[in-house]
């Protein structure tokens, strides 16, 4: 036991020590060869069947060509190949992607509220505030805002009280005191 705190003893010091004046010298590391490649998987959910895969090749100068395909939820197959090279990542669809109805239908109403409020945004004049626009609080926001301040309201009138309370006993401790030694609720002798 006696080895064991010692030991610890030697490795806090150590680890307090000043290391400041050394000098960590860097090597810079040497560029590594180019280092080409090729990858390839294929994978599926049930055994013999595929519906996934990836393929990905490069020269090892950088640019990186590849392609991978899956099947969608309506069980087609869906290819994507790209080029990756110092400007970015540069894929193109094999499909043409097209929005289902319902889609449509939230875009349009998604870009109708939006013009409605660019609108409306438009033909605001700085500093003239609409109570009308102003949003509103929904019945249960407000209910929730009420029980909040009742509660809140009920806290503060128990701290007052607590407060007095306390108030109350430093006074009449004081007036007992023979020297009036007690002052502002402390004792000095």
């Amino acid at each position: 036991m006696k080895q064991f705190l010692i030991l610890v003893v030697c490795a806090l010091g150590a680890s307090r020590a000043d290391v400041s004046h050394l000098q960590l010298a860097t090597t810079p590391e040497p560029h590594a060869p180019a280092n080409p490649y090729v990858f390839s998987y294929q994978a599926g959910r049930a055994p013999g069947h595929v519906d996934r895969q990836h393929t990905e090749v490069s020269d090892g100068s950088g640019v990186i060509r590849g392609a991978f395909s899956y099947v969608d939820p309506k069980n087609q197959v869906r290819t994507v190949q790209y080029v990756a090279d110092e400007n970015g990542f540069h894929p193109q669809l094999s499909h043409q992607l097209e929005d289902s109805e319902a889609v449509k239908a939230a875009k349009r109403k998604h870009f109708a509220a939006y013009n409605r409020i660019a609108q409306e945004h438009a033909s605001h004049t700085p500093g003239q505030a609409s109570l009308a626009a102003a949003p509103h609080g929904s019945a249960a926001v407000n209910f929730a805002t009420q029980k909040h301040l009742s509660a809140y309201d009920r806290i503060a009138a128990e701290h007052a009280a607590i407060g007095a309370q306390q108030e109350a006993q430093r006074l009449a401790l004081a007036a007992q005191s023979e020297h009036g030694d007690i002052d502002n609720g402390q004792y000095h002798p």
